[in-house]
C-alpha cells in the first residue's frame, strides 16, 4: 500500500480512537479464533495422517475442545468486530456532519445535495472494510508467517521457503497491486454514485415541473445515463476483484502442490503441513480482494475527508472578545465579492440599524439583499470595511456568539420532518412547552396547533408539507421568536405568499417584534409595515428611499 493511498485510510483509523477498546477486543477475538482454527486443522491433519497409516483410530478429546473453542470464538469474533465497526462508522458520520456544518455554515455552498448524500452514505459505508477486510486479515497474515515456517519447515526448509514466498505474494504483494489498479475505478464509481444521487434527487424535488413541462423522458434518460456510468465503474471494480481472486486461488493450489511434491517427509507431517497451508491460505484468501477494498476505501476516505475538513469561509479569531451589551448593527464602508473573479456585490456600502430600530432594505432580485444577511451572520467576511455588532467588529467575535445575538428568517426557511415542538426547539433547545406555546401564539398559529389531535407533537411533514404555505411561514416565525436573540433579520419572509396572507403576516410581525432590532430585506413593501427607515439597495450601495 503506497504512502499516498494509505494516508487517508490512516486518517480515518485515527478518527476511530474513541472506539479503540471495542476494536481492539474484536481484533484479539479474531486472532484467537484464527489460532484456534489453525490448531484445529493441524490436530485434524495429525489424526488423519496417523489414521491413514494405521496408528490411531480414536478421536482425541483435544480435537473436540478445539472444535468447540473455534465455534465460540468465531461467533464472538463476528459479534465484537461487527459491533465495533458499526460504532466506528456511527461516530464517523457524526464527525462528518459536524465538519460539514462547520465548514458550510451558509449551506452546502458549491456542493450538490446528492453528492454530499453519497459521501455521507456510500463513501462512509465503503469504509467498513478497513477494519474487517484489511486490518484483521493483514495482522492475521503476519501471525501466520511463523506458523507456516514451523509447520512446513520443520521437516522441509525448501518447501517452507516456497510456501512462504507464495504466501507473501498472496497476502501482501497482490493486495498492494490491486489497490493501485483499483483506485481509479473506485474513484469513478464514487463520483458516478454521487452523480446518480444528484440526478435522482433533482428529479424527485422537481417532479411537479417535470410533469408540467412533459420532461419525463429527458429526465429519465439523464438518470439512466448516470446509472450506466455507475454500472460501468462497478463492473470495472468487479473485474479487478475477479482477477485478484483467481490469482489467490492459483497461489493456494501452488502452495499445496509444493507441500506434496517437495516436502518428502513422514506422511503424517505432510498431512499436517497441507492442512495448515489450507487453513493459512483460506484465512488470507480475501487479501487480494482486500486490495480492491483498500483502493475503494482510499477513494472514499479522500472524498469524506475533503468534504468534512473544508475550513469555514470565515475563521473565528484566535483571541475573541466578549459580546457587546447593545443590539445595534452597523455596516461601515463594506465592499464584498463572493469570488475573486466575480463582480462587486457591495461597493463601500454603509448602513446603520440602531438597537430596537426597524429598518427595511429594498432591492430587485440579484441586488445582493441576501448577502447582507450572510455578512451579518458571519457566513462570509467583507473584503473591506467593518460590520459591527453593538459597536464591536464581528471579525473579533466568534460566529457562535454572533448567532446568539442575531436570528434569521429567510424566504426558504426549512421545516424538518419532525414534530412541531422539535422544529421550534431548534432555535432554543431548553425551551419548555409554555415557551413554545407563547411563541406560537405570538406568531398567530397557536390556535391552529391546539386544534390538532397531537398538538405540539403533531408531525410537520417533509419540508412542512402537512401545512399550508402561510401556516408553515408562521411556524418558522414562531421558531425565530422563540430564539432569545435581540436582532432579527427577515430575508424575503413573505416570498411565495399571496397579498392577503403577506399583509396578515407582516401585521403579526408589527405586533410581536416590539423591542427587537429588525432588518427587513425585501423586494417590495406591502404598506402595513411599521418601520423607522427604508433604504434602497442599488449598484452595491444603499440610499434612503421614500415609500
Amino acid at each position: 500500500m503506497s504512502a499516498t493511498g494509505a494516508a487517508p485510510i490512516l486518517r480515518i483509523i485515527a478518527l476511530w480512537r474513541d472506539q479503540r477498546i471495542v476494536l481492539i477486543a474484536g481484533l484479539i477475538t479474531a486472532l484467537a479464533s484464527l489460532l484456534a482454527g489453525i490448531a484445529l486443522m493441524a490436530d485434524a491433519g495429525d489424526l488423519i495422517g496417523a489414521d491413514a497409516i494405521g496408528i490411531a483410530l480414536v478421536v482425541p478429546g483435544f480435537l473436540a475442545v478445539l472444535g468447540i473453542a473455534r465455534v465460540i470464538l468465531r461467533y464472538l469474533e463476528r459479534l465484537v468486530t461487527h459491533d465495533g465497526t458499526f460504532r466506528a462508522l456511527a461516530s464517523l458520520r457524526i464527525w462528518f456532519f459536524r465538519g460539514l456544518a462547520h465548514g458550510a455554515g451558509g449551506g452546502l455552498g458549491y456542493r450538490r445535495a446528492g453528492d454530499v448524500l453519497a459521501r455521507l452514505v456510500n463513501d462512509i459505508e465503503a469504509l467498513d472494510g478497513i477494519f474487517l477486510r484489511i486490518l484483521i486479515p493483514a495482522l492475521s497474515a503476519l501471525i501466520l508467517i511463523p506458523i507456516l515456517l514451523l509447520a512446513v519447515g520443520w521437516e522441509s526448509p525448501i518447501a517452507a521457503v516456497v510456501v512462504l514466498a507464495l504466501f507473501l505474494v498472496a497476502a501482501f504483494i497482490l493486495p498492494v497491486r490491486a489497490m493501485g489498479s483499483a483506485r481509479a475505478a473506485a474513484e469513478a464509481e464514487a463520483e458516478a454514485g454521487g452523480a446518480l444521487r444528484t440526478a435522482t434527487l433533482d428529479a424527485l424535488v422537481g417532479l411537479r415541473e417535470i410533469k408540467v413541462f412533459e420532461a419525463e423522458g429527458r429526465t429519465l434518460a439523464h438518470v439512466q445515463s448516470q446509472e450506466s456510468r455507475l454500472f460501468a465503474a462497478a463492473r470495472s471494480l468487479s473485474e479487478h476483484t475477479g482477477v485478484m481472486q483467481a490469482w489467490a486461488f492459483l497461489l493456494t493450489q501452488a502452495a499445496l502442490l509444493a507441500v506434496l511434491l517437495i516436502h518428502g517427509a513422514h506422511p503424517v507431517a505432510i498431512v499436517i503441513a497441507a492442512f495448515v497451508v489450507i487453513a493459512a491460505f483460506e484465512t488470507i484468501g480475501g487479501m487480494p480482494r482486500a486490495g480492491v477494498v483498500a483502493g475503494r476505501a482510499a477513494a472514499a476516505a479522500t472524498r469524506v475527508l475533503a468534504a468534512a475538513q473544508t475550513p469555514p469561509r470565515v475563521a473565528d479569531p484566535v483571541t475573541p472578545v466578549e459580546l457587546p451589551g447593545t443590539a445595534s448593527l452597523t455596516f461601515d464602508d463594506v465592499s464584498f465579492r463572493w469570488t475573486d473573479g466575480s463582480g462587486l456585490v457591495f461597493d463601500h456600502l454603509s448602513l446603520q440599524i440602531p438597537a430596537g430600530g426597524r429598518v427595511a432594505v429594498l432591492g430587485p432580485s440579484g441586488a445582493g439583499k441576501s448577502t447582507l444577511a450572510a455578512l451579518a451572520l458571519k457566513l462570509a467576511a467583507p473584503d473591506q470595511g467593518e460590520i459591527r455588532l453593538g459597536g464591536t467588529d464581528i471579525a473579533r467575535l466568534r460566529a457562535s456568539d454572533v448567532h446568539t445575538r442575531i436570528t434569521w428568517l429567510s424566504q426558504a426557511t426549512h421545516l424538518f420532518a419532525d414534530t412541531i415542538a422539535n422544529n421550534l426547539r431548534l432555535a432554543r433547545p431548553d425551551a419548555d412547552d409554555a415557551m413554545i406555546w407563547a411563541a406560537l401564539d405570538a406568531a398567530r398559529i397557536g390556535d391552529t396547533v391546539r386544534a390538532l389531535p397531537d398538538k405540539l407533537n403533531a408531525w410537520v411533514g417533509e419540508a412542512g408539507g402537512l401545512f399550508s404555505g402561510g401556516q408553515g411561514r408562521r411556524l418558522a416565525l414562531a421558531r425565530a421568536l422563540l430564539s432569545p436573540a435581540p436582532i432579527l433579520i427577515l430575508d424575503e419572509p413573505c416570498a411565495g405568499l399571496d397579498l392577503e396572507t403577506e399583509q396578515q403576516f407582516m401585521s403579526t410581525l408589527n405586533e410581536t417584534l416590539q423591542g427587537r432590532t429588525m432588518l427587513l430585506i425585501t423586494h417590495r413593501l406591502t404598506g402595513v409595515e411599521k418601520l423607522d427607515r427604508v433604504f434602497r439597495l442599488q449598484n452595491g450601495r444603499v440610499t434612503a428611499a421614500t415609500r
